[in-house]
């Protein structure tokens, strides 16, 4: 038999101070002292976590028209949030679905008064122009460093008693010609609009480029470099050759540069369904049977290269620019 227990001074005050009141049918005391038990031996009972204030900052911004000023509306609880600056934002519909451009209204995404938007963090963005920039000095510096014959690169008595053919000069002449002509039309040629790209990306086409620069120019410059056998059989072929192969590729990037520009005439004019057709100029003749000319102008000098100096990096090179 269990003995009626009455609640000692101590316990009444335990139990006022975690708010559990007395006041129990006769019935009930039972299991209230077996729970209480549990409770005390326990310890005592946890509070309540405190609530501490966010140290986010919100702002109210008032839009107002610039020659009435008059209010036009008004947005509640902006947060500054400066590591989101606008290309680094992704707006989605759906969750897999496609990025929204910046151009959509919100009008024509409103199919009820609630519009739902996934936001996707595309990470640190670098403008097109810093992208093209990058990419093409990088391999026109890592050339002029491999055509020096540094003595961290080739063995520096070898490069200083092997005598470099005709076809190493011309070749680093060809090269650093074709990526200037690229970092020129990128500053004053083509029109980006201020479009953005994920760092990553520009990480990749360094790693492209500059690694097949890199590969191309250790051969070439190589001080035991064997130059293609048809240069061996007199000096009236070689330099024939060589004017021919140079002519070509001269050529192909002066046709090149003229294909860039018609195209960025054309995207002035705003009219995209518009394309430029052959004019006066004979290197614009080519858009009578291609829509983009300047890839085939493109490959027609990456092959001249590589017939030039017969190595195998410029031929996998060769074979990437026509994929």
């Amino acid at each position: 038999m269990y003995r009626r227990h009455k609640p000692s001074a101590t316990e009444k005050r335990n139990f006022a101070a975690h708010g559990v009141g007395l006041s129990l049918p006769q019935n009930d005391t039972r299991s209230f002292y077996s729970l209480s038990q549990l409770v005390l031996s326990a310890g005592h009972l946890r509070q309540p976590p405190v609530l501490r204030h966010s140290k986010i900052t919100y702002f109210e911004v008032e839009i107002l028209d610039a020659q009435s000023k008059k209010q036009i509306c008004i947005v509640d609880k902006v947060s500054a949030c400066p590591q989101w600056y606008p290309s680094r934002v992704g707006l989605q519909l759906e969750r897999n679905g496609p990025y929204l451009k910046d151009s959509v209204s919100i009008q024509s995404l409103a199919v009820s008064s609630i519009i739902t938007l996934y936001f996707t963090d595309l990470g640190q963005q670098v403008s097109w122009t810093t992208v093209f920039l990058t990419e093409y000095t990088g391999p026109l510096l890592i050339y002029l460093l491999f055509y020096i014959r540094l003595a961290s690169i080739y063995n520096e008595q070898e490069s200083t008693k092997n005598f470099r053919h005709p076809v190493v000069h011309l070749a680093c002449f060809c090269h650093c010609i074709h990526y200037i002509r690229n970092l020129l039309e990128t500053l004053f040629v083509h029109k980006f609009s201020g479009g953005h790209t994920p760092l990553k990306n520009m990480i990749k086409g360094c790693a492209f480029y500059w690694g097949f620069t890199s590969w191309i120019a250790y051969y070439i410059n190589h001080p035991r470099y064997t130059p293609p056998s048809m240069y061996k059989y007199n000096i009236k072929l070689t330099l024939f050759l060589i004017f021919f192969f140079s002519l070509n590729l001269l050529i192909c990037e002066a046709g090149n540069h003229f294909i860039n520009v018609a195209l960025a005439h054309q995207n002035h004019s705003g009219n995209k369904s518009y394309f430029p057709s052959p004019t006066y100029n004979p290197f614009t003749w080519l858009f009578a049977l291609v829509s983009c000319p300047n890839y085939t102008y493109e490959i027609g000098s990456w092959i001249s290269f590589t017939v030039m100096t017969q190595t195998l990096p410029g031929k996998f090179k060769t074979v990437m620019e026509v994929s």
